[in-house]
């Protein structure tokens, strides 16, 4: 409905309109009509605004404006005049209607088409209390309680396999849950250990794409649990997720998306208390002090302790690793071809990075 609006919206108009959400992410776009600059390819290429023309065009108010803004052309920043109308329902604005403006853009043209832009804005609104209506009801099928789940699950319209996703949020940043696949339950704010989570139940064949979108644009880190063929195993995906979210960003292996079937010997670390963590780090000694050198090790551990991909991997001389390896063992007071004392300090070193 949103593309028809927009498209209806510059044939009345003759302009060239986009319809973007509270964050910039572009919801839809009508065909260029005249010139284009730099800021609308980029938008319709990239289906987002950077921060830098989101700032901009803050800059002028629109976030609290209650009707049009009128931004002028700036030639040294290669931008066009445009006109922007914030989308609003009920005092609140869900996103932003962007034309830009030859110098026929009229109050009295701009008027006549009132009635498109507040459906625009009311369908925003209606799929925004839509989501957070299934967002209640997914922090119910999510909870631990079976009970709250039975009742989340007896009103939710669900099928399997589905997969949960945790995303920690970034400062400032309001995710537009609406602009998800409709298929796809959301919570922005879900609490665990004090911390609000952005929770998400996909299915199983979308989980990956959904995280790393909402990742990319929204969060600083995701984590992905794994499949439930029943929706109401749901709450276990979601406790792997959160899981596998607090190792994401902390392994370079796996980046700032984790998934919890890839973990390998984190699935188990990540289950630990903070306590416990800090126990088991502890005995890397002082090792884990010495990045380089807690690197050399870790990295002769991962490779069970073959000495030339070790050093092929660290890019280093095989000599210069055994004498790497010589030092940490000193420092540490263990014998790395010893097999226990390789495991204590394999796990310590990753334990350590989950701290």
């Amino acid at each position: 409905m949103l593309q028809e609006t927009v498209d209806e919206i510059a044939a009345r108009l003759g302009a060239s309109a986009t319809l973007e959400d509270r964050s910039f992410q572009l919801l839809a776009y009508a065909a260029q009509s005249g010139d284009i600059d730099t800021v609308r390819q980029e938008s319709i290429l990239r289906r987002r605004a950077s921060d830098e023309v989101r700032a901009y065009f803050e800059g002028y108010g629109i976030a609290g404006a209650p009707g049009r803004v009128r931004i002028p052309a700036d030639a040294e920043l290669g931008v066009l005049a445009r006109v922007c109308v914030p989308l609003r329902h009920q005092e609140v604005t869900y996103g932003y209607l962007w034309l830009l403006d030859d110098g026929t853009l009229t109050e009295e043209r701009l008027d006549s088409v009132a009635g498109p832009v507040a459906r625009a804005a009311t369908v925003l609104a209606q799929e925004a209390r839509r989501r957070r209506d299934l967002g209640g009801h997914l922090r119910e099928l999510l909870s631990p309680d079976a009970e709250e789940r039975a009742w989340a699950l007896s009103l939710l319209d669900l099928s399997g396999p589905v997969t949960a996703v945790a995303v920690r949020p970034g400062a400032d940043r309001v995710v537009p849950l609406w602009t998800l696949p409709r298929e796809v339950l959301a919570d922005p704010g879900l609490p665990v250990h004090g911390e609000p989570l952005v929770a998400l139940l996909a299915p199983a064949a979308q989980a990956w794409e959904v995280a790393v979108r909402v990742r990319a644009m929204y969060g600083t880190a995701a984590g992905v649990g794994g499949a439930r063929t029943e929706p109401g195993q749901a709450w276990q995906s979601w406790r792997e997720a959160v899981h596998a979210l607090r190792v994401a960003g902390r392994v370079p292996r796996l980046g700032p998306v984790a998934a919890w079937t890839d973990l390998g010997a984190y699935r188990m670390l990540a289950r630990l208390t903070q306590e416990a963590l800090r126990e088991l780090a502890a005995e890397a000694g002082e090792l884990a002090a010495d990045p380089e050198l807690a690197r050399t090790v870790e990295d002769y551990l991962d490779h069970a302790g073959h000495v030339q991909e070790a050093a092929a991997a660290l890019g280093v001389h095989r000599q210069t690793l055994y004498y790497r390896l010589g030092k940490a063992e000193r420092l540490i007071g263990r014998d790395l071809s010893d097999g226990e004392d390789r495991l204590v300090v394999h796990l310590a070193l990753k334990a350590a990075r989950l701290l």
